[in-house]
């Protein structure tokens, strides 16, 4: 168990994934936005084609290369920047042989690991040391832990993908449900931390065999919390209650608009203040939000986007619904659950602090 510890594999895949996220977000939006207005990311760039059809097709392109772009990130974690190379080539490889986003991340171990043991192994002249981390690292490991993935890994990390995605596929109304409200339990727990991240690569890998449903659960409990949140604060006033100090209300006035985009974190501020109600109120929304989204068969064809998400599915109501549902289910749980705040609290101002130009230096 020590040993196992010592490899930090938990540490690097949540490394990569830090790295992943930006090209999910740039690459998501492209696509989403294309989507949306009617573009085509199948288009050929060669030939006629429409504004919009370019961005779809270059947000396609990115997500694409995500198993490429996790190996690399799990790899230059492990081995720092020789392992960079033998990363993307190993991911790429996995893309190549059906792996898919599963034979990324194995891949990703693989070349960090394999880079780290050629740098310790392979023994070569002072004249030559200077082209271990850009030639000789690279090369060996990307030979040896390209015909790995070719000719033993890769072949039963393809079918157990397939067994999974047929699995998945089958599953009944039920099993959609409580699936579905797992992922979204899940998703809003720790607002884009690591159960958030370690969630988002397992919906991503399945969204690279074509099902949507999943990380469409998780995205839209991530678009609805932020918006619960604000919509809690009215709710509560229809009780009477005040659960917000001013600062909070302050930054819900952010939150929210970030919210609809799936920017989570701009409620952390106010989750800190009372984190097990906050907590709870987003973990009763989420699973709500969640199972709808998995039983009504929300399926957008982008991992990241927000509301933007809704053009790119089959019915966009049913994202619509969820949510909706998400984002009721939350507010009314907040305006529940969440106690009235102080009236010390409640004469709190917001006041920016004033710079003293004194303080300033030039050197």
């Amino acid at each position: 168990m020590s040993a196992l510890k010592k490899l930090n594999l938990k540490g690097h895949l949540l490394t990569a994934i830090s790295y992943l996220i930006p090209v999910v977000c740039g690459a998501g939006f492209l696509i989403a936005i294309g989507m949306g207005f009617g573009g085509n990311p199948g288009a050929d760039l060669t030939k006629t084609y429409t504004f919009w059809d370019a961005l779809a097709k270059m947000g396609a392109l990115g997500l694409g290369l995500l198993p490429a772009v996790i190996a690399t990130g799990i790899s230059a974690s492990i081995a720092g920047k020789p392992g960079i190379a033998p990363g993307f080539i190993i991911g790429l490889t996995a893309n190549a042989v059906g792996a898919g986003f599963i034979g990324g991340i194995l891949g990703g171990f693989l070349s960090g690991f394999l880079a780290v043991a050629v740098l310790k192994q392979v023994k070569v002249p002072k004249w030559a040391r200077g082209l271990m981390p850009t030639l000789i690292i690279p090369f060996l490991t990307s030979i040896i832990g390209g015909l790995i993935m070719v000719y033993i890994i890769g072949i039963p990390i393809a079918a157990f993908t397939s067994l999974l995605t047929d699995a998945l596929n089958g599953l009944g109304s039920s099993s959609k449900l409580v699936f579905g409200a797992i992922i979204g339990l899940l998703s809003g727990v720790d607002f884009g931390g690591p159960i958030n991240k370690t969630a988002f690569a397992f919906v991503l890998t399945l969204q690279a065999e074509k099902i949507n449903g999943p990380i469409t659960a998780l995205q839209l409990v991530n678009t609805a919390t932020p918006i619960g949140f604000g919509l809690a604060y009215f709710i509560a006033k229809l009780f009477g209650k005040n659960i917000y100090t001013p600062v909070e209300t302050e930054a819900l006035k952010s939150a929210v608009p970030m919210g609809v985009i799936n920017i989570v974190e701009g409620v952390i501020p106010i989750v800190m203040n009372d984190i097990v109600r906050c907590v709870t109120a987003v973990a009763i929304g989420g699973a709500a939000g969640g199972a709808t989204t998995m039983v009504l068969g929300a399926d957008a064809k982008v991992p990241f986007g927000g509301v933007l998400m809704l053009p790119t599915m089959t019915h966009p109501w049913t994202g619509a619904v969820a949510i909706l549902v998400n984002v009721l289910v939350t507010g009314v749980a907040l305006a529940v659950l969440k106690k009235n705040v102080s009236k010390e609290a409640e004469r709190e101002e917001v006041e920016e602090e004033d710079i003293d130009l004194d303080d300033i230096q030039i050197i």
